[in-house]
């Protein structure tokens, strides 16, 4: 077998670098004390050695370990407490980590570039991400510091387990059941990538959404309305910056405008379908099978986040989780009749 690579220590970056291993610690704990110029070569080095800056888990002398799990939310702090599957999710994570006498360090990123390092300096044994893009470079930033990875419906990464549902397929039960019989049907869309911009869009192509969850969701709306007729390239989307019921109804004005004709509407969550009901929209679908679909009687597919969070919790800290893929229903109501 293949002996384990020695770890790089503060020594051998300082080493490379040819300064005092107590250059090397302020330059990541306090960069102000380091001039710009000592930082880069430090930064350099440790680049080189492949070194990804201090251990948080050497912070505990108790355990070796800081037995918090780190969950990387890509939302602002306050989208955990809520949006009402977040919460859920976040509950699911909660109840493993308190089984197991581990904390939980929400990690909000999101916000400009100093989120990958944010993420590497958190105090953590694991992470827990959030659905996120493509390109997100938190993704790399957890990945390099050699800590489990547990990815919350994508995207997938090799090294890293990935939980969550089969969107796409999900999405197609859902679309077919609310486009059929529709002649001018529409899509209420989550964000497509990390700018979050909003727009209307007709035949929006799913290949160039950059979130996962987004991404399958419209192809099996599009897998839908094709297999019944339906022409994808005269269906407007309209994109959400977030999962707000205030915001989903300024967007179906603006879906209205566009076509004034708009006689369904499949949404990516209950919250914006309960909006695309409310502005008069009489045939919808939602997501989630939360209070709010219970309350306005929507067609929507059922899912549970708690379980997938406590299933991501598992597996982050170290157990076998279930599959995930399988784990939906749909469920028919009164707004699809």
């Amino acid at each position: 077998m293949q002996s384990p690579r020695p770890r790089v220590t503060m020594t051998d970056v300082a080493r490379a670098a040819g300064v005092s291993p107590m250059t090397v610690s302020y330059t990541y704990n306090r960069p102000r004390r380091v001039s710009p110029e000592t930082r880069e070569k430090v930064l350099d080095a440790a680049a080189s050695l492949g070194y990804a800056g201090p251990d948080p888990s050497a912070r505990s002398l108790r355990y070796g370990a800081t037995r918090t799990l780190g969950l990387v939310l890509g939302e602002h702090l306050t989208y955990a407490f809520d949006d009402p599957q977040a919460v859920q999710f976040l509950a699911g994570i909660a109840e493993v980590c308190a089984e197991r006498g581990y904390g939980v360090l929400i990690v909000p990123t999101g916000t400009g570039d100093e989120d990958p390092d944010r993420v590497i300096a958190a105090a953590v044994d694991a992470y827990v991400v959030w659905t996120t893009t493509d390109d997100d470079p938190v993704l790399a930033a957890a990945f390099s510091t050699r800590r489990p990875v547990v990815v919350h419906g994508g995207p997938e990464r090799a090294g890293a387990t990935m939980i969550g549902i089969d969107n796409r397929t999900a999405a197609r039960a859902v679309g077919a059941e609310v486009f059929a019989g529709a002649g001018r049907p529409a899509v209420l869309s989550f964000p497509v990538d990390r700018d979050r911009e909003t727009f209307v869009r007709s035949g929006l192509d799913p290949a160039t959404i950059a979130y996962p969850v987004t991404r399958d969701r419209l192809a099996g709306y599009r897998d839908a309305a094709i297999e019944l007729g339906i022409d994808w390239s005269r269906v407007p989307v309209g994109v959400c910056r977030t999962n707000d019921a205030g915001e989903a109804r300024s967007m179906m004005r603006r879906l209205f405008d566009a076509d004034p004709g708009i006689d369904a509407v499949a949404a990516m969550s209950d919250q914006l379908a309960a909006a695309a009901q409310e502005e008069g929209v009489r045939r919808v679908s939602g997501w989630d099978d939360s209070d709010v679909a219970r309350r306005h009687d929507l067609t929507t597919v059922a899912q549970s986040l708690r379980d997938q969070g406590a299933a991501c919790a598992t597996a982050a800290l170290g157990g076998s989780a279930p599959d995930h893929r399988e784990a939906w229903r749909l469920v028919r109501r009164a707004s699809t009749r």
